[in-house]
C-alpha cells in the first residue's frame, strides 16, 4: 500500500465510521477498487499522479460510470489530499456514509395502543 493508502486505511478500518465496515482491494465486476463498503453502496479510490494523465483519466471516467452503474458511489481522492488534508477527506467519506444509508426507523412495539 502506499502511504496514502495505508493512513486512509487505519482511519476506515474496523467499522470506524459509523460503524460501517470496509474492505481494502476488493473486487467488483471486472475491477479492484481500493475501498469497498457494501453497507453503504461507496466505493473510495486513491489516485497517484499517473492518473492526472488524459489515458488514465478516461480509464478512470469508464471504470467510474460502470460502478455507478451497479448503484454504487464512487468518491476519488488523490494521494496529495489524503497525506495533507485528513480530515477533510474524512469528513466527506462520514458525509457520504450517512448519505448512503437510510436512518433505522424508530423502535415501536407493535400491536394496539
Amino acid at each position: 500500500m502506499t502511504n496514502a493508502e495505508q493512513l486512509l486505511w487505519s482511519r476506515l478500518r474496523r467499522k470506524q465510521v459509523l460503524g460501517v465496515q470496509f474492505y481494502r482491494q476488493k473486487p467488483l465486476a471486472s475491477f479492484i477498487v481500493d475501498f469497498y463498503s457494501a453497507a453503504a453502496r461507496l466505493v473510495i479510490e486513491l489516485d497517484g499522479s499517473q492518473h492526472f494523465e488524459a489515458e488514465h483519466q478516461a480509464n478512470d471516467k469508464e471504470r467510474d460510470q460502470a460502478l455507478v452503474a451497479m448503484g454504487l458511489l464512487v468518491l476519488r481522492f488523490n494521494n496529495r489530499q489524503v497525506l495533507q488534508e485528513t480530515e477533510g477527506v474524512m469528513l466527506v467519506i462520514f458525509d457520504a456514509v450517512e448519505r448512503q444509508i437510510p436512518p433505522c426507523p424508530t423502535f415501536s412495539k407493535g400491536g394496539k395502543t
